[in-house]
């Protein structure tokens, strides 16, 4: 029986520095690939957080709203006219607000918190704390604190986990924590309060006497189906007011962070260029391999070998290059993820779709510098090499 001698493998390891410095680049645009799509997938994730976890099927919105970050307010006569239309259970309206939060502990220390205000005979959002808690939203000034908030915030959650009163200013009004929740931080906010609806318009007085509200929220009875109250609600209400599903509501939000802004398109770079740089760097270790080796290739090639042979030998140096530089960068990425999810609270986890398509993508690259470097041996002459 007779074995083939694995001829890649062993010109690989021939140059055991050139094969290190090969696996180090590979890794490196391995790492770069995962922290890339890391990142945008968490940019996503938690962009829609509490999109996801609302307890309605469709919403509505003012159609000059941008995004969670820019919402702009809309009548609530809306909410109660769709509360009339056929197979609508019932509406919640749902107020939010960007406000300046004191240190409980530091109070010369402030920062930007989200403020969700909420009618607590609702159930509007399925988020861990948030039904445990919600009938102490019933009493005057206080708010559930997000336990995914930055520690900058202060250490509200150790301080209330020791069952002492947590009081700061919320907008100059002295307000008490009286529970956590979980949601996480987001690209556009480090933190979030929720609290009842009459507490909100406390905090922000001037929305008081308004009238208006920034998310409409529709449960839709049993067995209805969406699309028919979607189309119904968009023919019977007038065009000061979006309507949308709940899908469509998580997809405006990703639309905004993926097209509107640099972020998405910083990611998606990052991927590309991590791609690039593997590509240059397997392409210059092969080149340089077919180039040290191009009499022995020659010689082969002048007693008969055909090019589709020393094609496949330079694609299985590719595949072992791959799999060798696969493997440290996913490690590496692995390490990478969980340090910056303790170090940010991003919604940062490696998954296995996502490891697969980078695999893929490392295949793609070294079998892309394989191609383009086998040209040097197709375009040589025998003749002028032996």
């Amino acid at each position: 029986m007779k074995t083939r001698l694995p001829i890649a493998w062993l010109q690989l390891k021939h140059e055991k520095t050139r094969l290190l410095v090969a696996i180090f680049g590979i890794s490196f645009a391995v790492v770069l690939m995962f922290m890339q799509l890391g990142f945008r997938s968490a940019l996503f994730e938690s962009a829609v957080g509490m999109h996801s976890s609302l307890q309605g099927e469709i919403v509505l919105i003012s159609p000059r709203s941008v995004a969670l970050i820019a919402m702009k307010p809309f009548t609530e006569r809306r909410l109660y006219q769709a509360a009339a239309v056929d197979g609508v259970e019932s509406v919640s309206p749902i107020y939010v607000e960007p406000a300046i939060w004191k240190n409980p502990t530091n109070p010369s220390k402030t920062r930007n918190i989200r403020v969700y205000g909420i009618k607590p005979s609702d159930r509007v959002f399925n988020l861990p704390g948030i039904s445990e808690n919600i009938e102490f939203l019933k009493q005057p000034d206080v708010v559930l604190f997000d336990r995914g908030s930055r520690k900058e915030f202060g250490p509200v959650v150790k301080l209330f986990q020791q069952n002492k009163s947590v009081t700061t200013e919320v907008e100059v009004r002295n307000i008490t924590v009286v529970g956590l929740f979980q949601l996480g931080v987001t690209f556009g906010s480090d933190g979030t309060l929720v609290t009842s609806d009459l507490n909100f318009l406390r905090i922000f007085a001037e929305r008081r006497h308004s009238g208006l509200i920034d998310i409409g929220l529709i449960k839709l009875k049993p067995g209805v189906e969406v699309a028919p109250v979607l189309a119904t609600l968009r023919a019977v209400l007038p065009k000061d007011v979006q309507v949308l599903s709940k899908q469509e509501y998580k997809d405006f939000e990703v639309n905004y962070w993926n097209g509107s802004t640099p972020i998405g398109f910083t990611f998606t770079l990052g991927v590309v260029m991590g791609f690039l740089v593997g590509t240059i760097i397997v392409y210059q270790i092969l080149y340089t391999d077919v180039a040290d080796h191009l009499s022995e290739y020659a010689t082969l090639k002048a007693i008969g070998y055909r090019d589709s042979y020393f094609l496949s030998l330079v694609f299985q140096s590719a595949l072992i290059l791959a799999s060798l530089g696969f493997l440290p960068g996913f490690a590496i990425a692995w390490s990478a993820y969980g340090l910056t999810r303790s170090s940010t609270l991003l919604p940062l986890f490696m998954q296995v779709d996502r490891s697969l398509f980078v695999l893929i993508l490392t295949m793609i690259m070294c079998f892309i510098s394989g191609a383009i470097a086998i040209r040097k041996l197709q375009q040589a002459d025998p003749a002028d090499v032996l």
